[in-house]
């Protein structure tokens, strides 16, 4: 007789845009995985979407739930770091929402405590499974450009109007750097690796701004370029990737439509769930330029793939040390947007070596 392994109990931790949003629904999609409860001061804000799941107006009461093994943590960015220590302390496993925490030391605090207690700490980096990059590194990997030269990573919106929410606060973690850069930073490592060094321009362009909303941050690999930009004040004519090789180039226009999908109430998994008709456009400086489709997107994989790994049968879907480089990069760039001047990776040789 087969029997099926009960499911991994899942605490969620804010019910904000990113808990509604995002964890919530790819949680129950992926397999495996059980919300149970949810730590939300507005619980029938929370039952109108999850009438099944419990809700909870105390951290420690989520924490002493012995069904609960996963605490997965979505609330503001400052939280992150002694959220995650106490549920560790708790004996459980842990889901931080980028950014991992406010610094690079924080962060190795928290790497360092989630190994004492032999649990696993994975970053929510979901947009390795966007179809805007899937479908862009398939075509790095497939060689047709030749050897990358300059590659350029935009998430740009046009928000004009300041918004009255704690990422647009003066407060620690707040800013376009902290919300959009570890997205741009953990596709660019993963593609191309750790950076030589990092020269960064940081802007507050909108009026009444209090905070960062702009950023071009340069990663140099060699002599290769590697462009991350996010700006709040571009209305259209950007790209979300454009990449030059020696044989050719490649754009791709649209991004990823799951984070839309999401918010128009589709369900992961659903009909048309990830499915992108921007295709990306080939250039050989010859020929006319061609199409390739696009590839699906499935920000599911990374709920299915910690499944697996509490399971014991693969690894985290995002590991420490991936987690700590974007953590170093964010830091470098903040510096060097202060100083004036490029700046290395603070990571130590024992990190550094840590990187496959």
């Amino acid at each position: 007789m087969n029997l099926q392994a009960e499911p991994i109990g899942v605490g969620l931790v804010g019910y904000g845009f990113v808990g509604k949003a995002f964890h919530a629904p790819l949680i129950r999609a992926a397999g495996g995985l059980k919300l149970r409860t949810v730590l939300s001061s507005d619980a029938q804000k929370v039952h109108a979407d999850l009438p099944d799941v419990a809700v909870v107006s105390e951290f420690d009461t989520l924490l002493s739930d012995p069904a609960i093994d996963l605490i997965v943590i979505a609330t503001p960015n400052e939280t992150h770091a002694p959220m995650a220590l106490k549920a560790l302390a708790a004996g459980k496993h842990v889901v931080i929402d980028k950014p991992f925490t406010l610094t690079l030391e924080e962060a190795r605090t928290v790497v360092q405590a989630a190994h004492e207690a032999n649990r696993i700490l994975c970053v929510f980096h979901n947009r390795r499974w966007d179809s805007d990059y899937l479908s862009i590194r398939g075509a790095i990997e497939s060689g047709v450009i030749g050897e990358i030269v300059h590659f350029e990573s935009h998430i740009d919106r046009f928000r004009p109007g300041v918004r009255d929410r704690w990422r647009e606060h003066a407060i620690p973690g707040a800013g376009i750097w902290f919300d959009l850069g570890p997205h741009l930073i953990d596709q660019a490592l993963q593609l191309f690796g750790l950076p030589d060094q990092v020269l960064a321009s940081l802007a507050t362009q909108r009026a009444g701004a209090q905070v960062t909303d702009w950023a071009h941050v340069i990663l140099h690999y060699g002599e290769r370029r590697v462009i991350l930009h996010g700006g709040m004040l571009a209305a259209g004519g950007v790209h979300r990737f454009v990449v030059h090789g020696t044989r050719g180039s490649v754009v791709k226009h649209s991004p990823d439509q799951q984070e839309p999908q999401l918010l128009a109430g589709m369900q992961p998994g659903e009909d048309g769930w990830g499915e992108d008709h921007d295709p990306l456009m080939f250039y050989d400086g010859e020929n006319p330029p061609r199409e390739q489709p696009a590839r699906a997107g499935d920000q599911r994989e990374f709920y299915i793939r910690l499944a697996a790994a509490l399971a014991g049968t693969a690894q985290p879907p995002v590991t420490p040390i991936e987690s700590l480089a974007v953590m170093a990069v964010i830091e470098a760039a903040g510096q060097s947007a202060e100083e004036g001047r490029q700046v290395a990776l603070a990571l130590t040789k024992e990190e550094r070596d840590q990187w496959i």
